[in-house]
């Protein structure tokens, strides 16, 4: 998605920062956008869609309004189409690290890869924290050139010509070996166990996939990586159940071994918190911090329920007191999308300037 608003001093200037690209994030983008607000979002991720991305991306979700059932890749793929009237800019693979609250009421904001924002509201969606991929131990590793081992989703069209082998069994190590071996990239599993904990769908997509020699499957533990005197990836060792060695020829490794939670910066922001968890007013979902507000996992208020259609409520109504508070003096009408021209303008179903 592109977008984006000016530049200060180097700063990207817009009116909301969101923190997180979870469904919660990307729906707080969409009701923002119906108050004419306009976003960047920030996520440590790789690609939009926090938990329901790289946690379970083919398991089923059953409690999403109007749908009775959707995987998590097709919830994040619904959401990127609704919000995308609203041209929002994703900074992904970075971690918001500072945040800081300006004289002129608004907050100067940087991550970790030195994008600098300048907003007028901050949303901070993060889940139960920023994750971070579990880190692979294993001997050679630290000799490897960087390009070679990645704890991310592979870029499908940098892996054409390489030999990649994927280690882990969960939803995103089989989907990782399922799209290389979709577009014709020489890919091999390797797992601790020949069966995995991964949803039955992803798991007959692998099988499959197997079966016309695609995919090559290996069970056991990786035990040493090895290198050329280059530094580039030449294959990894592994030891199978039976006790025996085997080496594993690939130029590239992708690990998977789940994703860590951890609060991560946010705790040194001066937001009042409770059990790691941020304390929100449950009529506004602003922190202890005005204009800093959270939805999601994050936040913690009475009657509190970790659900991903609860963060959708906390987001509509962070976006309405967010509105309030950057447009006092403007008029605030409860608007109805099936009949009111100026958010079918927004939206893109009515031209601009249509009345």
């Amino acid at each position: 998605m592109s977008g984006g608003g000016g530049a200060s001093a180097g700063a990207i200037e817009t009116d909301a920062l969101v923190i997180g690209a979870g469904p919660v994030g990307l729906f707080q983008v969409f009701q923002l956008g119906l108050q004419d607000l306009r976003c960047h979002v920030v996520d440590v991720l790789s690609q939009p869609g926090g938990q329901c991305a790289e946690l379970y991306p083919a398991k089923p979700i059953y409690d999403i309004p109007a749908l009775p059932v959707c995987s998590g890749t097709e919830l994040v793929e619904r959401l990127l189409q609704q919000v995308a009237p609203f041209d929002p800019v994703l900074h992904l693979g970075q971690e918001v690290e500072s945040l800081a609250p300006r004289a002129d009421g608004r907050f100067d904001i940087g991550t970790s890869a030195g994008t600098q924002f300048i907003a007028r509201a901050v949303f901070i969606a993060a889940g139960v924290g920023a994750f971070s991929p579990r880190r692979l131990k294993l001997p050679g590793l630290d000799t490897l050139a960087a390009s070679c081992v990645s704890h991310q989703a592979p870029d499908v069209s940098a892996c054409q010509g390489q030999t990649v082998l994927v280690h882990g069994g969960d939803d995103r190590a089989l989907d990782w070996a399922c799209r290389l071996a979709e577009h014709g990239v020489a890919v091999s599993l390797l797992y601790r166990r020949d069966v995995y904990p991964a949803a039955p769908e992803q798991v007959r997509r692998l099988e499959l996939l197997a079966s016309q020699g695609r995919v090559t499957r290996r069970v056991g533990q990786p035990t040493q990586a090895r290198a050329d005197a280059a530094g580039q990836l030449t294959g990894v060792d592994h030891l199978d159940p039976s006790g025996q060695t085997h080496h594993e020829p690939a130029t590239r490794l992708f690990v998977s071994l789940g994703l860590s939670p951890r609060l991560g910066p946010l705790s040194s922001w001066g937001l009042q918190m409770e059990r790691k968890l941020l304390d929100v007013e449950p009529s506004r979902f602003e922190t202890s911090l005005p204009g800093v507000y959270a939805v999601g996992d994050i936040n913690s208020y009475p009657g509190k329920l970790k659900l991903i259609v609860c963060g959708f409520h906390e987001a509509t109504l962070a976006a309405w007191a967010a509105a309030h508070r950057l447009r006092p003096d403007a008029p605030h009408h409860l608007e109805y999308t099936t009949s009111s021209a100026r958010l079918q303008r927004l939206l893109g179903v009515l031209p601009r300037g249509a009345e």
